[in-house]
């Protein structure tokens, strides 16, 4: 876009419909806040500056935002018109387009904003509002027209009458503005309203009436006109936008068996041909190769998995499956793992800030953390890496070729060599040479006739015919 735009994203009110002590454009959609959905349709533009008013619990939004936008404070919460003068400083006289906008509107595209801005430029509008036809106006102001199809006013909801109230066009609360005009013109909003508040669609108005004349632009998807004013909204905005991100994968060549029960984070990357099952969840910087299957109700935070990898309703967290490997079900990868080609991770199991080597099986459950791990190794059932003495974290090393016996402990700081053979039930404190066995369990001692001397034997709960006979 040649002409440079600067944007003002309103995010001062309060929110009191939310019902919540998280500030309105801090809910999430798709583990992203509100104010997040708009600052990347604006910045998608590159426009000059982005300024985002805050007010209410603004310690919420600028923690969050830091210096990705200038924030402007609107000490009083008195309207849009208002919120927009906490912005005259830095835009005042200035030539160009400025682009209002409210921060809890998520489903607002890029390329309607372009065309919004590409339609205000061309028709020299000193105002622009984007609008849409909606099944259901409530609660929205309508678009007046005159017999010219001229625009001439909004008509709030509850001013409308009969004939008003039948209109389907309605404000989207999005604004174009010629800049130089909006701040030359803002100071005559006045606030006689039952709200006692300052609005920018009086300016439709005031403009025309110093001989200027506003106009429309119309979005066909009314979706993106949205408002995120209740938890109810935001149920049906997150929606709107999962459907959006499972649609375009699936046009991609991602197989999703059901769209309507899978949860997808925007900046996840999918190759093709790989099979999501239902209630799987991929979120944050997840990238998943080509040729994978995801099992039903796994859950996959910020990794990457690469090709031909099967994952049965499992959870990985910020780690790496290499190419052909395998987990689950009801297994669990904690971040910093690194899994090698043809690695079986079993059921039951939990890797930790491990590297696994390329063909090694950890059957089922097991504990692995802390730990590099060769290849061609087999982990028996029930083996846990005893990493914590309960001050500091300490790291194990088992060479390539190794068989660790079931029930093992291996206690680290320790290193197993390659080849080594550790024997069933054996606590490993001390390292493991080539070629070796290592045992480390107490010789098995039986006791005769010690059966009378427990008290369990005796007791209630074991009566003449469950005992046993010689």
């Amino acid at each position: 876009m040649e002409n440079k735009v600067n944007v003002i994203i309103l995010a001062a009110g309060k929110g009191t419909r939310m019902k919540s002590s998280i500030h309105k454009v801090m809910h999430e959609i798709c583990h992203r806040p509100l104010i997040d959905w708009v600052l990347d349709g604006v910045c998608d533009f590159d426009p000059a500056q982005i300024y985002t008013v805050v007010g209410h619990d603004r310690d919420q939004v600028e923690s969050h935002l830091q210096d990705r936008c200038q924030l402007v404070v609107e000490e009083k919460q008195l309207g849009t018109a208002d919120a927009v003068k906490a912005v005259r400083r830095s835009l005042a006289g200035k030539p160009g387009v400025t682009l209002v906008l409210n921060g809890d509107s998520p489903l607002l595209t890029k390329e309607t904003i372009d065309h919004l801005i590409d339609f205000h430029l061309k028709s020299k509008s000193p105002l622009t509002l984007l609008t849409a036809d909606l099944d259901d106006p409530a609660g929205y102001g309508r678009i007046i027209y005159d017999q010219n199809h001229k625009f001439i006013r909004i008509v709030e909801q509850k001013d409308a009458n009969k004939e008003e109230l039948a209109i389907k066009e309605v404000n989207s609360g999005v604004y174009c503005f010629d800049n130089q005009l909006l701040f030359d013109y803002l100071d005559q909003v006045q606030n006689h309203n039952s709200q006692k508040e300052y609005y920018l669609t009086d300016l439709v108005e005031i403009f025309r009436n110093n001989g200027f004349g506003p106009k429309t632009y119309k979005t066909q998807d009314p979706n993106e006109i949205l408002g995120v004013n209740d938890l109810l909204a935001l149920n049906v905005a997150n929606r709107i936008i999962q459907k959006r991100i499972n649609t375009k994968l699936l046009v991609e060549g991602v197989q999703i068996i059901d769209p309507d029960h899978t949860y997808i984070d925007r900046d996840v990357e999918i190759g093709r041909d790989t099979i999501i099952e239902p209630n799987v969840q991929l979120i944050g910087k997840t990238k998943i190769g080509n040729n994978c299957r995801i099992g039903m109700s796994s859950e996959i935070r910020n990794s990457i998995i690469h090709d031909g990898v099967t994952v049965t309703s499992s959870l990985i967290e910020d780690s790496q499956m290499m190419d052909r490997s395998d987990i689950g079900p009801n297994s669990h990868l904690r971040p910093n793992s690194v899994i090698g080609q043809g690695v079986h991770i079993g059921n039951f199991c939990e890797i930790k800030n491990a590297k696994i080597g390329t063909n090694t099986k950890v059957g089922h459950l097991s504990y692995v953390g802390d730990a590099d791990l060769g290849e061609e190794i087999n982990v028996g059932c029930g083996v846990v890496f005893v990493n914590y003495d309960g001050v500091n974290k300490h790291r194990s090393t088992i060479g390539s070729y190794t068989f660790l016996g079931s029930a093992s402990n291996i206690v680290a700081p320790v290193t197993i060599s390659d080849h080594s053979f550790i024997a069933a039930g054996s606590t490993i404190t001390e390292d493991v040479p080539f070629h070796a066995l290592a045992f480390g369990r107490a010789r098995q001692v039986n006791k005769s006739d010690y059966w009378d001397k427990l008290p369990l034997a005796n007791s209630a709960f074991w009566s003449d015919d469950k005992k046993s006979t010689k």
